[in-house]
């Protein structure tokens, strides 16, 4: 189990890693080692409470496959180990943003004092623009 926060762990079974061929620097070494990592974390194996996975799919958008698998590619650094790091690291800091709850909203009232200053600027504008009408002078 992979521990992200007191409550939540992921069930290691549920990730999956490929190592492929990365581009990028590495010179000619970048064309005969796979040093990029696929990491393929199963959703419904791996445990998560329903509201943070709700909220990880929302999160990561188009990183989840139709079939609830969550795909993070790590191709930074040259050495296979370094990337499985990177992805596993990116892996725990997703969980744990979704792991946050969002603070509900509380709607709330304009003031007293932004209503007041709101009729006064708009009285003001009526009198400028009053002020712009030309009366007809009666002779």
């Amino acid at each position: 189990m992979i521990r992200i926060t007191d409550t939540i762990a992921i069930d290691e079974r549920a990730i999956e890693e490929n190592f492929v061929r990365a581009s990028g620097p590495g010179g000619q070494n970048v064309n005969k080692v796979s040093s990029a990592v696929q990491l393929r974390l199963d959703l419904g194996r791996a445990g998560l409470p329903p509201a943070v996975r709700a909220r990880l799919e929302k999160l990561v958008g188009r990183q989840v496959s139709g079939e609830g698998v969550l795909l993070i590619r790590a191709y930074r650094h040259r050495t296979q180990e370094r990337n499985r790091q990177d992805a596993l690291d990116r892996l725990i800091e997703l969980v744990r943003r979704a792991a946050v709850p969002p603070v509900p909203r509380r709607p709330t009232k304009p003031t007293a004092g932004s209503r007041r200053r709101r009729l006064d600027a708009k009285k003001k504008r009526a009198t400028i623009k009053g002020l712009r009408h030309v009366q007809p002078i009666d002779e």
